[in-house]
């Protein structure tokens, strides 16, 4: 794994220091003696993970942090302060400031490059995610907002502690619960299965389990799809450094060590939960981008994109199985006379008050979809001609029927459609014959006086 590490301190011999061992392990070095070129090379993306140095003249390495974390093109980068502080109010105080770990001087080799690849690691993920977002045409979330509601550590967490011993949990509970839902599990084999089962925000795992591997415990849910990118926070020893080292390479995500400092323990709670929310957000966005892409956005139906799409599919599976496979092209009449009647407002309830009869009128199997403008088409896997004309009746007579209620009751209107049939053939070719001669049968429908359904090209 390698990655642009930024090292960020004024004293040359320490950044000679740091940048020949990360060289070692083929990471890419940049650096700073300054807090204020920092920002800038943050700014215009060009690190992975920064290195930062406490003590520095003018911006010291709090600000710094404080600075890139509170911006919306910065936040997402890991932090790493590098520091001869070791006394818990100064971890606790940078990680406030937003820090995801700390490294004390003189800097272990080992604490080091596991630190780094482990952040690297999570980065990479969140920079995927954000690729993602940006992609799409419209961002569901506003950067800035992300950034102050991720920031805001009063937004409760839910938190599961795995730990069989009632002296080590207890006072880890009555820490968390002033700012946090805490359950504690303490069987271990039971934990898997019950943390895949619910929605937490932090799992924090004993690594002193009774009779238990606690590193195959992280491992399994590193391995499971529902917990994947749960946060981790293992609780260890000081003399565990090598199965702290290992926990940190398989993907968890944070440790700490007793005895416990209270502060440090919901700083580095609250540090997680802030990143999971704000991947959270991500995913929500990217879900939303694709949603978006293939929903058409007035009716909530798929758009001819997923149609044209999913047809394919369906019209390859109906072949090769030698299924049905019906397809229901609806119009609704004289829909021009709507908007220049009433308006396009109007026009627009029409539509979606339609949307919404089709829908209960088809199968959830069935493919809904608003083909263009008042046009639908619905495509019924499994289905022969004679039951889509069933169907297709219903639609029909869903819409004639019942007036349609516009302008908050203020109006009622008499809409009607016009509907082709048609199914699928053994010398079609491709599914585009089956929508035209459906088309062709809507075409009919219209000619013959609307407010009817026509099977095929008859």
């Amino acid at each position: 794994m390698t990655a642009r590490v930024l090292v960020v301190d004024d004293i040359p011999a320490n950044v000679k220091l740091l940048e020949a061992r990360l060289m070692a392990e083929y990471f890419q070095v940049i650096t700073a003696s300054n807090g204020y070129d920092a920002i800038e090379l943050c700014e215009r993306d060009q690190c992975d993970i920064v290195l930062l140095d406490v003590m520095m003249p003018e911006m010291d390495g709090f600000e710094v942090c404080s600075r890139l974390k509170s911006n919306p093109k910065t936040m997402h980068i890991p932090i790493v302060m590098v520091t001869a502080l070791d006394q818990p109010s100064d971890r606790v105080r940078g990680l406030e400031c937003g820090a995801d770990d700390f490294l004390t001087k003189p800097v272990n080799d080992l604490a080091l490059t596991t630190r780094v690849k482990s952040l690297v690691r999570l980065k990479l993920v969140t920079d995927e995610l954000r690729m993602r977002a940006a992609s799409g045409e419209t961002m569901d979330i506003d950067p800035l907002t992300s950034a102050e509601q991720i920031n805001n550590s009063s937004i409760r967490g839910k938190i599961v502690m795995i730990d069989d011993r009632v002296s080590s949990y207890e006072r880890m509970v009555k820490y968390l619960s002033r700012e946090h839902d805490v359950e504690v599990i303490t069987d271990p084999q039971e934990a898997l299965f019950r943390v895949a089962e619910s929605n937490y925000d932090v799992v924090m795992v004993s690594m002193t389990l009774d009779g238990f591997d606690s590193l195959r415990l992280c491992s399994q849910l590193r391995s499971l799809e529902r917990t994947r990118s749960l946060p981790i926070l293992v609780v260890a020893n000081d003399d565990q450094e090598s199965q702290i080292s290992r926990a940190l390479e398989m993907g968890v995500n944070d440790y700490i060590s007793r005895p416990l400092d209270k502060n440090e323990l919901l700083a580095r709670i609250r540090t997680q939960i802030r990143r999971k929310r704000y991947n959270d957000c991500l995913k929500d966005s990217v879900q939303n981008t694709i949603e978006m892409a293939v929903t058409d956005g007035l009716t909530g139906l798929h758009n001819r994109r997923y149609l044209d799409s999913h047809l394919a599919t369906l019209f390859e599976k109906a072949r090769v199985k030698k299924s049905p496979l019906s397809t229901i092209m609806c119009d609704i009449d004289h829909f021009k006379k709507v908007n220049d009647t009433y308006g396009h407002d109007v026009g627009d309830e029409v539509i979606r008050e339609f949307a919404e009869r089709l829908k209960k009128c088809v199968r959830s199997v069935d493919l809904a979809s608003r083909y263009g403008g008042e046009e639908f088409v619905v495509v019924m896997p499994d289905t022969d001609v004679a039951l889509a004309s069933i169907v297709a009746e219903r639609i029909r007579a869903s819409i004639a029927d019942h007036p349609f209620i516009v302008e908050k009751g203020a109006k009622q209107l008499t809409v009607t459609i016009s509907i082709g049939v048609s199914s699928i053939e053994p010398d079609d070719e491709d599914p585009q014959k089956l929508l035209k001669r459906a088309d062709i049968g809507l075409y009919a429908a219209k000619k013959n006086g609307r407010n009817q359904v026509m099977l095929e090209a008859a």
